[in-house]
């Protein structure tokens, strides 16, 4: 049963995908976030916890802050 994707995880997810951001090619978090509107960036940094949580993306922990990719296998 497919789940609901929110607009702010939907654009979270479109420019992850536009950037090939899939498997072990990631960016991090904060990047993800840059170029949408300041005032978006609350919604977008939760939307993005969401999707870690329901398996959409992957983190790697690093020493300068989390990188971030799309999951290539979803479960």
């Amino acid at each position: 049963m497919p789940v609901e994707l929110t607009l702010h995880q939907k654009k979270i997810l479109f420019k992850l995908k536009r950037n090939f951001y899939i498997g072990k090619r990631h960016t991090s978090e904060d990047n993800v976030i840059k170029g949408f509107p300041t005032n978006e960036r609350g919604n977008l940094k939760k939307a993005l916890k969401k999707l870690i949580q329901s398996g959409y993306l992957i983190s790697k922990p690093t020493s300068y802050g989390l990188e971030i990719a799309i999951n290539p296998n979803p479960a």
